[in-house]
């Protein structure tokens, strides 16, 4: 708005005229001196001008820079408590890092239904499901039990064919700084480099139950609820190790070979412990 020539009286300077403003200063004459001011700020407390149709335009001009005021300081507030919330959960990651000691049972194997077979290994995570009931019905499940020496084994069973046939599609180390008991949305990205896809030739040849037991009913074969269950790090050693045996091609084979000399590392194994696969299969 055009405020040249605008009479305007001053608290402390008195009665002026408007000879130049723009969108942060404005300088008025008074009797004997010109002054500058902050542009619109200066307005309503200490100035205040005598055109009542150009003081009602710059009050709507005054309430619209308040709103944009008010709209960034909320922001710079809610960066703040981001900030906040980041710093929080970073003190808290060294903390569990810090302290964490290896569970015996800290790997997943994970059961994948048709859609996931896929997405599991185009996007290379898979989600861990919702909470069924009590108070957080409907929220992702947190894998707590999975850090940095964790694996996820992806498997699944064709729908016409009996539990113990359940085959091994896949696998990979968990994100490098992936902690379950700080995952919120239920997802379990993998690891950078450590992830192998099995050919559907291997897949046949790696049955998941011939490394798993539940060891109240060894002899049983049953997979009833849930998508995934955690197990024993040295049946995952046992795995990686026989992946290695079937894999033909020279990359995948060093790969695999990498990742088993990653993993046993992680979880302060040595390949000398592995032993021969004792699952349910091979109590049978």
């Amino acid at each position: 708005m055009n405020l040249i020539n605008k009479k305007v009286t001053h608290k402390r300077f008195g009665t002026g005229s408007i000879v130049k403003h723009n969108d942060s200063t404005i300088e008025i004459h008074f009797a004997t001196e010109s002054k500058k001011f902050i542009f619109p700020d200066v307005f309503g407390k200490h100035l205040k001008l005598h055109d009542e149709s150009a003081a009602n335009s710059l009050e709507k001009i005054i309430q619209q820079r308040e709103i944009e005021q008010k709209k960034e300081e909320q922001k710079k507030e809610e960066e703040k408590k981001l900030q906040r919330k980041k710093q929080e959960l970073r003190l808290e990651y060294e903390k569990l890092m810090n302290n964490h000691k290896l569970h015996p049972k800290s790997q997943m194997v994970f059961w994948c239904d048709i859609e996931e077979q896929s997405s599991s290994f185009s996007e290379w995570k898979v989600f861990s499901g919702a909470i069924k009931s009590g108070t957080n019905k409907g929220k992702p499940n947190k894998p707590i039990r999975l850090h940095q020496n964790s694996a996820v084994l992806l498997t699944a069973i064709d729908s016409n064919m009996p539990e113990k046939d359940r085959r091994i599609l896949g696998v990979y180390m968990v994100n490098e700084d992936f902690i379950g008991k700080l995952c919120e949305d239920g997802y379990i990205p993998a690891h950078s480099k450590y992830k192998l896809q099995l050919t559907e030739q291997e897949a046949n040849q790696m049955l998941f139950w011939k490394y798993y037991v539940n060891e109240k009913s060894p002899q049983n074969m049953t997979w009833k609820t849930g998508k995934y269950r955690y197990f024993d790090n040295l049946w995952m050693a046992q795995i990686l190790h026989d992946i290695v045996s079937l894999k033909s091609d020279p990359t995948e084979r060093e790969l695999a070979q990498q990742f088993l000399k990653h993993f046993c590392k992680m979880n302060q194994i040595t390949e000398q412990e592995l032993s021969k696969p004792d699952g349910a299969l091979m109590r049978i």
